[in-house]
């Protein structure tokens, strides 16, 4: 694909308002040195030498939104604590209103952390309550969502689901036919076993690993035909119009509902930390279809978009100006 046609559709990202409905998450980095092997058991004993956090889960696709040039609406949940207004407070630095977030003062915010040596990461400890969010708190969240289809102040609704206790099988069910009816983009970005096929959903984005999980099916001969073996069956099951499946160093497959295929290679040149990919896949795709883009443009600037995050070391976002470059390098 010619560079200069996907930045002109990158160039249009900054008009495009998406609505993001998902699980929240602080994900804390405390980065030092790996010095010798603890004598109390064989681990590394890493010295610290500074702490960092950083918008993760849901709130990372908003902020990718938001550096690839467009609009992020906040919809998800929080726990009445200091993770929880600090994630409040890096939402608003990066210009999206946390208005939306709900508290519930019951749970804690969940809150990742990473101990990093060097560019290694270590171990991951979760501070979290995955247990259903209030009914309540559920049905806030979807009535403003519905509120702003009907009144056609979003051109897209992210579903970012970890399995954290925010989405539901009723909350999807009510807000993918109402955009659906109203012609707006929904892609689900979904944890295996945690929801129910609902049916009109615009896009898919497991990785493979995912798939093959939703799918429930057993191993076919290759690699290749279980894959579309597994596609096949979450089109039965879910009949997207695209299913979009993360293949880690191979790229891409993208399927229609034909059951068509176009695999798009790997663009990552050196691959540090896989974190939050699959958030920059998501919002760069969902971005792209909003901005007139083909699926198969859609799925190339995300794919651009991920192999340059995964680069680095950490969550982090990555900008419209970067994802350009690399195409005018490339192409």
């Amino acid at each position: 694909m010619k560079a200069n046609k996907l930045i002109s559709i990158i160039d249009r990202f900054r008009k495009k308002r998406i609505a993001v409905i998902g699980d929240l998450m602080l994900d804390v980095y405390l980065w030092g040195r790996a010095t010798r092997i603890s004598p109390e058991a064989p681990v590394p004993v890493v010295s610290i030498d500074r702490t960092s956090s950083c918008l993760g889960g849901a709130a990372n696709v908003m902020r990718n939104l938001v550096t690839l040039g467009g609009s992020a609406l906040a919809f998800g949940m929080i726990g009445d604590d200091a993770d929880g207004r600090e994630l409040c407070r890096q939402l608003a630095e990066y210009g999206i209103n946390p208005e939306s977030v709900c508290v519930d003062p019951m749970r804690q915010t969940t809150h990742k952390q990473r101990v990093i040596a060097g560019t290694q990461q270590l171990l991951r400890v979760d501070h979290e309550d995955a247990s259903p969010a209030p009914v309540r708190l559920r049905e806030a969240i979807t009535e403003k969502v519905l509120a702003l289809i009907e009144a056609g102040e979003v051109d897209a609704v992210i579903f970012e689901d970890y399995a954290k206790g925010l989405l539901s099988d009723e909350m999807l069910a009510a807000i993918v036919p109402a955009a659906a009816r109203r012609g707006i983009i929904t892609a689900l970005d979904p944890k295996p076993g945690n929801l129910s096929p609902v049916r009109g959903l615009t896009v898919i984005k497991p990785n493979r690993q995912e798939a093959v999980a939703m799918a429930a099916l057993p191993p076919g001969n290759t690699p290749e035909t279980e894959l579309d073996g597994v596609a096949a069956r979450l089109q039965q099951q879910w009949e997207p119009e695209y299913l979009l499946i993360s293949l880690a160093a191979e790229g891409m497959a993208l399927y229609d509902r034909k059951g068509m295929k176009t695999v798009i290679p790997t663009r990552a040149r050196e691959v540090f930390d896989v974190s939050g990919a699959g958030d920059t896949v998501v919002a760069a795709f969902t971005l792209a279809l909003a901005a007139g883009a083909a699926p198969a443009e859609a799925a190339e600037i995300g794919n651009y978009a991920a192999g340059i995050v995964v680069g680095k070391v950490g969550t982090v976002p990555v900008a419209a100006d970067e994802v350009k470059k690399e195409l005018n390098r490339e192409n």
